[in-house]
């Protein structure tokens, strides 16, 4: 990979630093457009086993950031490329996003009772849902394809239903659905 190479992943996950609302999950699917449409430095099998290994370990979910920064430069020339890669990616993605929060979340405070910001709060639910969502359509479409989408997105809708309506613990319904995986049945 040249220099430009990595100039240019460093500024696009500087820009999705700033549009990572409801965090970076959110935006993976520009990245798997930049990463592996746009740019073919990973497959979509290494693209989607990237977000699922980094998501099983414990840890921050950001993590998925500095795993795909690492195969990218894994490919692009082994280890000092990986290491150099990781850093460039977590460095772009929690620098911009990380000082912004801070900033506005102080000027959120001086005025959260304005009618405007009480707006504005009410008016990101649904994006951030609809970020999810196509997170969501980009990683089942990688390991499943379409086809695998329908019983998926009905579980889905199943879950959310029952943690709205039911004093059901979410931490019970993540353990049904490991059963569920680990089962095969999903």
């Amino acid at each position: 990979m040249s220099a430009a190479d990595w100039l240019g992943l460093g500024a696009h996950l500087l820009v999705l630093s700033l549009l990572a609302v409801g965090g970076a999950i959110a935006v993976a699917p520009d990245m798997h457009r930049y990463i592996v449409v746009q740019q073919g430095w990973l497959s979509d099998p290494q693209f989607a086993a990237s977000i699922a290994l980094a998501q099983a370990a414990p840890g921050p979910n950001v993590l998925f950031v500095a795993l795909l920064g690492f195969n990218v430069g894994w490919h692009g020339g082994g280890a000092l490329p990986a290491l150099l890669g990781l850093a460039i990616a977590m460095g772009a993605m929690l620098l911009p996003s990380s000082l912004l929060t801070l900033a506005i979340t102080r000027w959120l405070h001086r005025h959260r009772e304005d009618r405007a910001v009480r707006a504005f709060k009410q008016g990101m639910a649904p994006v951030v849902i609809g970020l999810l969502l196509a997170t969501a359509w980009i990683l089942v479409g990688s390991q499943r394809g379409l086809h695998g989408l329908a019983p998926l997105a009905t579980l889905s809708v199943a879950v959310a239903l029952l943690f709205w309506r039911t004093r059901l613990h979410l931490l019970w319904m993540l353990g049904a659905g490991a059963l569920l995986g680990a089962s095969g049945l999903v």
